[in-house]
């Protein structure tokens, strides 16, 4: 694989008269989002609902995780895993329907299968986050169902640094977890060729932090409650978890290197990334057998050998160049990378357990039309492929491989007015499964027509409808076996079909000045959704309906909760509202508020069969408050983040406690180009619970937590 990509580049080399395609930009209304349009648009051009997360505001945001470093954006919830694994979650789609891009290529992990795998992404290296929410970026595949997160970190340089010199550090100390975190970046111009000049970028991230702290209990009430119930006297003689989140310690490597050929035409770069993590699993990934061990003796045993960790390591290859031309085809885009992943699920010290691999390549070829009168656009090609394995007693999982091509066009005609667009693509998904002998292939074709209407110069109306179908994934066909990170035993189903989503999005955007507010309402049939229901039977069932009598496996995986994929139609409708607002000036301080308000409702058309018509995990109400302060000399921001209660539960789904939680952001100028940041995080010590987690009854999020950290930048 590696040498059809170098075989694909070394053919544009010649060619590295090479301007940049993807320009950095300032934060800002005009700040270029190349996630939503392969046509270089501003936030406010783009007919899309885009958020931009960079600059000052990534830093004061970034926590451990991407999904907690965006669960504050528009639309965004997250998966939350304790400290090692937590992915983004957009409009109550995660998983598969959430496309979670490096640099403009997927991920390439195993992630997507499981909410306990990491998504290899150190957020404390990255430069700019954007997200799209909605299933129109049509160019990223049809797994973007829910919407886009493409992380960008700076690793292959469209642009020539200024005094050829670009230097980033940053260093920080968490109370909540006796974390320290380390990072520094540099590119650096290190040479001249015919013209071009060629750039070394480099970078290293470090976190270590141990188990984290929690405001009481590990287990929510309504957990308690239903055990105490259910076990009477004797549960409430067993001495409850609390304070600290057992086995909650997270460590990262992460390692990159890259070269970049700049020019007058174009780019042409090269990069290679190392991440490394090893990270607790709290919320009793253990065997079943372990917990009903009683005695002194073997908590002793327990407490010396540690708890279930997951050890992952990636190795990966990115190519990325532009090149700009006098013809008809205004630019070539090339993106394409390959990884090398694995991750090893111990169940302690020294007990190697299941072992996760992926190997895949994806690449993606565009072409960007000049514009003709009021015409322009862009089409490509993308190809991905993957390997795919999970060996060992817990692969819930069989091996997979997978080949996906598939062909895209965007186009976009302005009207004076506004713009109209139209996008299509086609793609032909293979997945070929040896254990279960069984080839699927599905071909599947996507669409969106958008508008946008220029009502005044403060108001901007958009509108969007679309079509999309998504292939089934290879966890959805052929899962078989225990899922302990989610106490469950996993049952694919090798028939079924593809997923087809039709939706509408109103919008409104509008700009008075001293305000400005943006406000979108969605709505999206589901024919034949994929989702997991609960059989209510156990793992123990299945096994002895499968004629399997071993009475360590019983015992073991007895206890896991059934899941079974299954097809229904369904509907997901909501609102995102954000508003900024300038408040006034006094004394030589800026005073500036911001709101956002999401919501998302998400039910099956008719009940299944366990007589309920919600799906599970769907994220509850959010808002988020913030107040700014910003001086010469510094930055303070206050900020409330409230969830409302999650009640409307599918079946064997406990409900979710609402919670507030409040943080303080300030920022201290020391010199030029050095900031030093305190931040209290959850400074009221508020129990949270994320609905959207599997494991959130017994594992909340980090109590109060202040965070001291040190930046530089040149």
């Amino acid at each position: 694989m590696l040498k059809s990509i170098l075989g694909v580049t070394s053919a544009l080399v010649p060619l590295a008269s090479l301007a940049a395609a993807q320009p950095s930009a300032d934060p800002g209304d005009d700040t270029i989002v190349v996630t939503a349009s392969p046509l270089e648009k501003s936030v406010n051009d783009v007919t899309v609902p885009v958020s931009v997360l960079e600059g000052d505001e990534l830093q004061r945001q970034l926590r451990g995780t991407l999904g907690e470093t965006l669960a504050r954006e528009p639309g965004i919830s997250s998966t939350g895993f304790g400290a090692g694994a937590s992915r983004p979650i957009i409009r109550g789609l995660g998983g598969d329907r959430v496309r979670t891009l490096t640099n403009g290529i997927g991920t390439i992990d195993a992630a997507a299968a499981s909410p306990d795998h990491a998504t290899p992404i150190e957020p404390a290296l990255v430069e700019r986050i954007e997200i799209v929410r909605g299933p129109q970026v049509l160019r990223y595949g049809s797994s973007a169902a829910g919407g886009v997160v493409n992380v960008i970190d700076g690793r292959i340089l469209s642009e020539t640094p200024e005094d050829g010199v670009n230097l980033a550090a940053r260093t920080a100390y968490t109370t909540v977890d006796q974390g320290t975190e380390a990072s520094i970046g540099g590119a650096f111009v290190i040479g001249e060729m015919s013209g071009v000049d060629v750039i070394l970028t480099a970078s290293y991230g470090y976190r270590d932090a141990d188990d984290y702290d929690i405001p009481g209990f590990a287990e929510s009430a309504a957990l308690r409650a239903m055990e105490e119930e259910e076990e009477g006297e004797e549960h409430g003689d067993e001495e409850e978890a609390r304070d600290t989140l057992e086995n909650s310690f997270v460590e990262v490597d992460t390692y990159s290197g890259g070269l970049s050929f700049v020019g007058d035409r174009g780019f042409l770069g090269f990069s290679v990334q190392r991440f490394e993590s090893v990270y607790g699993l709290p919320g009793g990934h253990e065997h079943g057998h372990e917990e009903e061990h009683e005695g002194e003796e073997h908590d002793e045993e327990e407490e010396e050998e540690g708890g279930a960790f997951l050890d992952l390591e990636q190795t990966r290859f990115d190519v990325n160049g532009s090149l700009e031309t006098d013809g008809f085809i205004k630019r070539f885009n090339l993106f394409a990378g390959y990884a090398d992943y694995e991750h090893i699920e111990f169940e302690g010290p020294g007990e190697a357990g299941t072992v996760f691999a992926n190997e895949g390549f994806e690449g993606r070829f565009e072409f960007v039309q000049r514009q003709v009168g009021n015409w322009q656009g862009a089409s490509g090609i993308q190809y991905r492929t993957r390997e795919f394995s999970a060996i060992g007693e817990e692969a819930f999982v069989t091996p997979t491989d997978k080949d996906q091509i598939g062909l895209f066009t965007f186009q976009e005609w302005d009207f004076g007015g506004g713009t109209f667009e139209a996008a299509g693509r086609y793609e032909s998904t293979e997945l070929s499964n040896d254990t279960f002998g069984i080839d699927r292939s599905f071909d599947t074709f996507s669409g969106s027509l958008a508008a946008s209407l220029r009502a005044s110069e403060q108001l901007t109306l958009v509108g969007n409808v679309y079509r999309n179908e998504r292939a089934p994934t290879t966890e959805e066909l052929f899962s078989d076996g225990p899922h302990l990170a989610t106490a469950s035993f996993d049952i694919g189903d090798t028939d079924l079909d593809v997923e087809t989503a039709l939706g509408l999005e109103l919008g409104a955007r509008a700009d008075w000045g001293r305000v400005r507010a943006s406000l979108t309402g969605f709505i999206t049939d589901y024919s034949d959704f994929i989702y997991q229901v609960d059989t209510g039977l156990t793992g123990a069932d299945i096994l002895m309906m499968r004629g399997e009598d071993d009475e360590e496996e019983l015992e073991e995986f007895g206890e896991l909760a059934v899941l079974e994929y299954v097809a229904a139609d369904a509907t997901f409708q909501g609102f995102e509202l954000d508003v900024e607002a300038d408040l006034g000036e006094a004394n030589g301080v800026t005073f500036t508020g911001d709101l956002v308000i999401d919501y998302v409702d998400a039910s099956l058309t008719d009940a299944d069969r366990t007589g309920s018509d919600n799906l599970a995990r769907i994220p509850p109400l959010g808002v988020v408050v913030g107040f700014d302060a910003d001086a010469a000399y510094g930055h303070f921001r206050a900020e409330v983040e409230h969830a409302a209660e999650a009640d409307q539960t599918a079946t064997f789904e406990l409900p979710t406690d609402s919670f507030t939680l409040v943080n303080l952001y300030a920022e201290w100028y020391v010199v030029d180009n050095l900031t030093f940041e305190v931040s209290a995080l959850n400074l009221t010590d508020e129990e949270a619970r994320l609905h959207t987690s599997f494991i959130k009854d017994v594992v909340p999020l980090p109590g109060r937590n202040f965070r001291f950290a040190l930046r530089y930048s040149f």
